[in-house]
């Protein structure tokens, strides 16, 4: 009984935290005050409408997406770029998401609850040239090295679920061309699950300094890149009818140099 309860969520600080935030939390505590709940849609859209600069790609630009999941963000890549490379570790998004290339659009079953589901559709914009895009399965940590040469690289929501994050950050100079723009975005959501502690890149204390991941990006990144900005990009995945996850993203966007 004891073990059950150790291993119970609901026995933990997190959840305790949660709760009281969930049942007695200011707005302010909770959300951001500029915070609109539309705002949380598109978040894969959006990293390529907020954060990239379209007037600085050079003609004929290629980018490379590294985790595109499904495949949004990379179409929406290929409104500016000629040439998009959507990579992923999971073979049934690229499987879904070449599919999405070749027909435009796939059918799904969207959960209203427990087992129960209705008929969705995924439909990239016709306006939109699929052919520029092509998605192949591949290992953030550790890329082929063919893949060089871009003008974008984007890492959506990527590093705070790969096991050496470390070992994919220092791939990142040779494959930008100088003047390329790395993309980054993140909620931080840094768990032993995904990355064991000692490669977190922020999210703990150490030596009575507390270490956040933007910090820690600054330092890995600056020898071959010049920080520009960052910004909060929130976003809404939805579980079932009545249940979603709400996440705050921070984009930080860069220039190699």
């Amino acid at each position: 009984m004891e073990d059950m309860i150790a291993n119970n969520f609901y026995e933990t600080d997190r959840a305790l935290t949660e709760y009281l935030l969930f049942h007695y939390g200011d707005p302010q505590e909770l959300l951001p005050p500029s915070f609109k709940f539309l705002a949380a849609l598109n978040f894969p859209t959006q990293c390529v409408t907020e954060c990239l600069d379209s007037q600085r790609l050079p003609a004929k630009s290629r980018a490379l997406d590294l985790g595109c999941a499904v495949g949004r963000a990379s179409f929406e890549l290929a409104r500016h770029c000629t040439e998009v490379v959507g990579l992923d570790y999971s073979d049934r998004f690229i499987t879904i998401a070449g599919h999405l290339r070749k027909n435009g659009s796939f059918l799904f079953g969207c959960i209203e609850e427990g087992d129960l589901t209705h008929p969705c559709q995924a439909i990239v914009p016709p306006d939109i040239d699929r052919e520029r895009v092509r998605f192949q399965r591949g290992d953030a940590m550790h890329l082929a090295p063919e893949l060089s040469g871009f003008d974008v690289v984007l890492l959506a929501n990527l590093i705070d679920r790969l096991s050496e994050p470390r070992r994919c950050l220092d791939e990142l100079p040779r494959l930008l061309d100088r003047g390329g723009q790395l993309i980054i975005t993140s909620p931080y959501t840094w768990m032993a699950e995904y990355t064991p502690k000692e490669n977190w890149l922020g999210g703990y204390e150490h030596g009575g300094k507390r270490h956040r991941t933007l910090n820690t990006l600054k330092e890995i990144l600056s020898p071959n890149f010049q920080f520009s900005e960052s910004k909060d990009l929130p976003f809404l995945i939805r579980e079932h009818s009545r249940k979603f996850q709400l996440g705050i993203a921070e984009a930080s966007i860069w220039t190699r140099i």
